[in-house]
């Protein structure tokens, strides 16, 4: 005797619309996260991710082809789609993937942000310019996703008044990041060990 009845109410208008609403959600969350890979030019990932994604979506349509009658698959296809995008984007945001590009405007000098984001080990490129209200001075900063939020404190901290703006880079080859502490803890033990031998 089977566990579930393929043709009861339970089954037909509960478990069925569950099952497919998660199974969109989950393929959704992969190919938002495939398609934002993808866009940072990361080509190994992405396929693997793409052959998850439409095998699962498969097993969905699957589902609502032979329950054409039933309307609540419809609705649970495009609530799952809905959700799918949100987890997906919220996942990316948690995995902070990738490099950006900070630039900051300040309406006059401010000596202080500056020696703080330096001793902070943030890479500053510093230019003279003219804004649409006179002088003023530009930074610009190459940062790891994941250093953002302290890049901002720092700034909001130091300048709250500052104009700034942030965007993806795609790829960054040479000038100074911070230094990631595990890797540098990895690089000392390695040296260590060296010496060792």
């Amino acid at each position: 005797m089977d566990l579930i009845v393929t043709d009861s109410w339970f089954f037909t208008w509960v478990l069925l619309p569950g099952l497919i609403f998660f199974a969109r959600i989950l393929d959704q969350s992969i190919g938002t996260l495939r398609l934002i890979f993808l866009s940072k030019g990361m080509k190994y990932i992405a396929p693997f991710l793409g052959f998850f994604e439409v095998i699962i979506w498969l097993l969905a349509v699957g589902q609502i082809m032979q329950h054409l009658d039933n309307w609540l698959c419809y609705v649970a296809y495009g609530a799952g789609f809905a959700m799918g995008n949100f987890i997906g984007i919220t996942l990316e945001e948690k995995l902070s993937i990738g490099t950006s590009i900070i630039r900051v405007i300040l309406s006059g000098e401010s000596p202080e942000l500056i020696s703080a984001l330096k001793s902070q080990n943030f890479g500053l490129t510093i230019l003279d310019a003219e804004g649409a209200k006179g002088k003023v001075k530009v930074l610009f900063s190459i940062i790891r996703r994941k250093e953002i939020p302290t890049f901002l404190n720092t700034l909001h901290l130091h300048h709250p008044s500052a104009f700034y703006t942030i965007e993806d880079v795609k790829e960054a080859k040479e000038g100074v990041f911070k230094r990631n502490r595990q890797k540098s803890l990895g690089n000392s033990l390695a040296s260590l060990l060296k010496k060792a031998k």
